[in-house]
């Protein structure tokens, strides 16, 4: 009699509870691993705010998002949509809507219903959880080496799914340790990088707008550059002052090639427009008018609706001459040179870049070099702004990954995770 196939799945964020769940439907015993004291730490941590949970978007619109990984990223959505996502959420009795943005939220905008449901029906499943379990690679004999409360422990596997995040959030499990594990195989692994991340200026900010300003937000602006190959990047959103520099969703959204620019120049100068919403000529000819006895922040206020932090910034990057000047005062309203030298460090962003490169891994995300062993999540070679493209995407490649190995072990019930 032939005895059920073991699948050890070491993650427990949503690829891997993904992955766990096609297989176990799928006929395999799985045991899911995770270093920190309970599953879906970093899960419950984007839920605080509003859970975002995907996009509305139509489909090219959507896998474009992606960039240069949207043809590796494309097959796995093919495979589990957006759409499937949001039947799979509700299967679970939770309710999603369409915000005015075209995100999709659960109901009540929380994470934590959504996941107590999840991992009662995979416990109910026969999931078995194995909590502050720290993979540390393979022993000599193959088997699965974790540091463990009972100390270092040997596990045996038909299969390994791999789910193991990023290095975003480290606190929350996300650290990047595997990365120096699989290299030691020979896996090939683009380095970690910060993703929908902040950036820091050149110099810093002045005391006086690190005491006064940091954490206000400027909102309706555009940011204009021109990135390493000349191509000209343009978008208009929110985006907040820092300690250091500027963040919040204007920022994230551009924070790849300004950060593959700044790896590429060393630094890059970005174009800061605080009315987008005003024509050059218009705003010359409201700083122009006459402000009698008005301070210039009363007089901009009024006229032209220059107030709090962009005020700020305007006197901290202009000189005396330009600020005194209205028609170089009124350009640099509308294209307001800034400086930034540097990303945030990959811990503190949102999330992260490079990971096992999609070459090193075959179309049911198995390591060529390391038969038995699948990859899923934020620890693929892929990043995606914020906006619900980055839970997607772990959900899918979990998908795709437990599918890959009930293949990979046979399960006459294989079919039944597709």
């Amino acid at each position: 009699m032939k005895t059920m196939s073991t699948v050890a799945v070491i993650g427990g964020g949503p690829a891997g509870l993904m992955a766990a769940e096609v297989l176990a439907a799928g006929g395999a015993q799985v045991d899911v691993y995770d270093a920190m004291p309970s599953a879906g730490r970093k899960f419950l941590l984007a839920g605080v705010g509003g859970m975002n949970i995907t996009h509305s978007e139509p489909s090219e619109a959507f896998v474009s998002r992606y960039g240069a990984r949207a043809p590796a990223i494309r097959s796995l959505l093919d495979a589990f949509s957006p759409n499937a996502l949001r039947a799979w959420i509700e299967a679970l009795g939770i309710e999603t809507f369409v915000g005015s943005s075209g995100r999709v939220f659960p109901r009540d905008m929380k994470a934590a219903p959504l996941l107590r449901a999840w991992l009662h029906r995979l416990r109910e499943s026969g999931v078995r959880f194995h909590v502050r379990h720290r993979w540390q690679g393979w022993s000599t004999d193959g088997a699965l080496r974790f540091f463990s409360p009972l100390g270092e422990i040997h596990v045996a596997a038909d299969a390994v799914v791999l789910a193991l995040g990023g290095a975003s959030w480290p606190r929350l499990g996300s650290d990047g340790g595997w990365v120096p594990l699989l290299a030691a195989c020979g896996v090939d692994v683009a380095p970690l990088v910060p993703a929908n991340c902040g950036f820091d200026v050149a110099g810093g900010w002045s005391a006086h707008l690190r005491t006064r300003f940091a954490g206000q937000p400027l909102k309706t602006v555009a940011l204009r550059f021109a990135d390493a190959s000349g191509r000209t990047h343009e978008r208009r959103g929110e985006l907040m002052l820092s300690d250091t520099g500027i963040e919040g969703s204007l920022v994230y959204a551009l924070a790849a090639p300004l950060r593959d620019t700044i790896a590429a120049q060393g630094a890059v100068v970005v174009q800061l427009d605080l009315l987008p919403d005003k024509h050059p000529e218009r705003v010359v000819a409201d700083v122009s008018h006459p402000r009698g006895a008005r301070s210039l922040s009363s007089h901009l206020a009024s006229r032209a609706g220059i107030r709090g932090a962009k005020m700020a910034l305007l006197r901290e990057i202009l000189p005396p001459g330009e600020l005194s000047d209205p028609a170089r005062l009124a350009h640099a309203i509308k294209s307001l040179p800034i400086t930034l030298a540097a990303p945030r460090p990959v811990a503190e962003a949102i999330s992260s870049a490079g990971g096992v490169r999609f070459e090193a891994l075959d179309q049911h995300l198995m390591l060529r070099g390391l038969h038995g062993v699948f990859c899923a999540g934020e620890m693929l070679d892929w990043e995606a702004p914020t906006g619900g493209y980055l839970l997607t995407a772990c959900f899918a490649s979990g998908r795709m990954a437990g599918q890959g190995a009930l293949r990979y072990v046979g399960c006459e019930n294989a079919s039944s995770g597709s």
